[in-house]
């Protein structure tokens, strides 16, 4: 082999996020944690460098060069080694297609030069767009989401939403309907029903707040993807049972409040038991979570109670712009004849969660040929066929990913299996899990190639120790803390594994490990390629049904109104493409005289808070932003003291309106 024309392709999943990089590089590669350790030239050919942030990473970790015709990586006295498909090496050939782990990086080295192979599909992942008018994911709408474009005259928004500032005698000028008011929260989700929550708690009449959204549950998307990802009502949910959207104090918890109904019940047993969950986890316990129908009903009970009708105004937001006189225009969609509106708010709260399904590109590239909906499916979609068809004539499934969702889909082909036991499940990982994330002297476990932890994130990162570190940290260091703390993980559920270690045994459930080379229609069901390493062959697995379990995207430039106010503002990204906000939520770049924009959800990962998009995310989002509100002396707010918080308890649990 030829260095100056050797080339590899390095492939592993962002921690943070779960998305695929594969970077192809001229050899020498150098990796460690810190770019600037890692050096520029090696015996006068210049490296190629690669970044990786984690503690468990050292500054200049490993090298990988050509020694006598061979690839070979190279420990550099790193504090953790590096390991060979699962063996620690300090000084190792790599065989195209091996894996090689650096702290809590999995890495799949190919070799990019020699591949004779059919063009691989593009990296990263695709994205289904949720149809804005239905909320649900549609298949079809896979397009990125459309660059903003200059109104023309005659267009909505208007030819003034080009400028930096609007002014609002213009938007009267229009003729169409102008309100103005104090709040606005655009998504009408469970993010902004918590926002409004608390304005309503620190004093605001539901008569000064609009809530912009297009269905008026706030919770009817979740609820929908809860469904679609075998989540039903009677089933318990991946949130803990310490934050409640419908209860700002957390007392009684969904916990509590289940263990009362089990007691007048005549359930004793079962009301000692989430008692002792909830007491005793996660050292002692499973962590207790609740059951979605539950999470749904008290939601209901509590937007009748802060007047959640009389606040939500269906709307389909198109864009948001600075006045000139210290607030926002908001441009939107309503439904009726006049359907062009705008609203004028002082204080905007953004909160749209995630505007888009990811899905792994060559599924994307399988249906766009095939034109093949119904055998290769997202975990997101509306995909109750494929149970259906498994339960009457049996078949093969084949899921992508290994996280929460990925879960749900094993323990609901498990249950399929109870009514025909001719249902066999393929679990596809690009690489095995030796070990889990580290950090500090904790580790998690992993098991099955699995890696455990009750959440998304440690614990301590909801509202403990680690909350308080990431606020502190600066950029760089969040990057870095983000990716310890973070990875593909799964509930740690003995009911769950003991489901994956009885399908292993019994030989209904296969893991198996490769890089796709294509997906490809066949008359017998889909086949997926895998190649072997050194190109020796493929691997060739067919089933009836491949579920990509790969998650959500809430990238800026998935959202075309984010979109849009980043580049009319050109407003800064985080290292993940999300949203830069203070500790307090606020977007600073967005703030406009004594005008505020505060957000809050997934669109906000990276930033001074990790679960973002939990319950007690944006709990904590809308409490951060509203009390500084109320610190401004915003209009109506009034900061809560032991006093008037009790009196506000009160009125909660006697269901009296704050």
């Amino acid at each position: 082999m030829n260095s100056s024309s050797m080339q590899i392709r390095l492939t592993w999943e962002d921690l943070t996020t779960g998305e695929s990089r594969e970077p192809t590089l001229n050899v020498p590669v150098g990796l460690g944690r810190e770019f600037s350790q890692i050096p520029t030239e090696v015996n006068g050919r210049r490296v190629s460098r690669i970044a990786l942030n984690s503690v468990e990473v050292s500054r200049f970790h490993a090298l990988i060069d050509l020694e006598q015709n061979q690839v070979v990586v190279i420990d550099q006295n790193s504090s953790n080694g590096i390991f060979i498909n699962g063996q620690r090496q300090t000084r190792s050939a790599i065989a195209n297609g091996d894996t090689l782990q650096i702290g809590p990086y999995q890495i799949t080295v190919t070799y990019a030069a020699i591949t004779q192979q059919p063009p691989s599909p593009p990296s990263g992942n695709s994205q289904i767009l949720f149809n804005p008018d239905t909320n649900l994911p549609d298949p079809r709408l896979n397009q990125p989401a459309p660059a903003p474009v200059i109104p023309t005259s005659g267009s909505f928004p208007p030819p003034s939403f080009a400028d930096v500032q609007v002014e609002v005698q213009d938007l009267y000028a229009t003729g169409l309907p102008v309100d103005e008011i104090d709040y606005a929260t655009i998504g009408a989700g469970l993010g902004s029903f918590v926002w409004v929550d608390f304005l309503r708690i620190f004093g605001v009449k539901a008569e000064k707040i609009a809530a912009l959204g297009i269905e008026e549950q706030p919770y009817a998307r979740y609820k929908r993807l809860c469904l679609n990802s075998q989540i039903p009502l009677h089933e318990r949910l991946r949130s803990n049972s310490d934050s409640c959207p419908d209860n700002i104090w957390g007392w009684p918890s969904y916990a509590l409040r289940e263990a009362w109904h089990d007691f007048f019940g005549g359930r004793l047993g079962e009301m000692l038991r989430k008692l002792w969950q909830v007491f005793a986890e996660p050292t002692f316990a499973e962590t207790y979570t609740p059951r979605a129908g539950n999470v749904f009903n008290s939601i209901d009970r509590e937007a009748a109670r802060i007047g959640w009708n009389q606040i939500f105004r269906y709307a389909r937001v198109r864009a948001i712009r600075k006045t000139t006189d210290g607030r926002y225009a908001i441009a939107y969609s309503r439904m009726g004849a006049r359907n062009y509106a705008f609203i004028v708010a002082r204080y905007v709260h953004l909160a749209i969660g995630y505007p888009a399904i990811q899905f792994l590109p060559d599924l994307q590239a399988y249906r766009e040929k095939t034109d093949d909906f119904k055998s290769v499916v997202n975990a997101y979609e509306d995909h109750n066929h494929v149970y259906q068809h498994l339960e009457s004539n049996g078949g093969t499934v084949l899921i992508r990913g290994r996280g929460i969702v990925a879960s749900r889909i094993v323990q609901r082909i498990y249950e399929a299996r109870q009514r025909n036991q001719n249902i066999t499940l393929l679990h596809l990982m690009r690489s095995a899990k030796p070990q889990g994330n580290k950090y500090g002297s904790a580790q998690r476990r992993v098991e099955n190639h699995y890696e455990f932890q009750p959440f998304n994130w440690p614990k301590a990162a909801w509202g403990g120790e680690l909350r308080a570190i990431l606020e502190k940290a600066d950029p760089q260091q969040r990057q870095s803390l983000l990716a310890d703390w973070g990875g593909t993980t799964t509930a740690d559920r003995s009911d769950w594994r003991r489901i994956v270690a009885e399908g292993i045994r019994q030989g209904w459930y296969k893991i198996e490990f490769g890089e796709v080379e294509r997906v490809e229609r066949d008359p017998d069901g889909v086949v997926t390629y895998i190649k072997e390493k050194g190109f020796k062959g493929e691997m060739r697995l067919l089933a009836n049904f491949i579920i990509d379990a790969t998650g959500l995207d809430a990238k800026a430039k998935c959202s075309p109104l984010l979109d849009d106010l980043v580049s009319h503002y050109n407003l800064p990204l985080n290292h993940l493409g999300r949203m830069v906000v203070a500790n307090n939520f606020e977007l600073v770049e967005m703030r406009n005289r004594s005008g505020r924009m505060y957000a809050a959800g997934a669109s906000l990962l990276g930033g001074p808070y990790a679960p973002v998009d939990s319950f007690l995310g944006l709990q904590y989002a809308a409490l951060r932003s509203v009390d500084s509100l109320a610190v401004d002396r915003s209009p109506a707010t009034h900061r809560l003291n032991p006093i008037s918080s009790f009196s506000q308890w009160l009125k909660w649990a006697l269901n009296h309106s704050p």
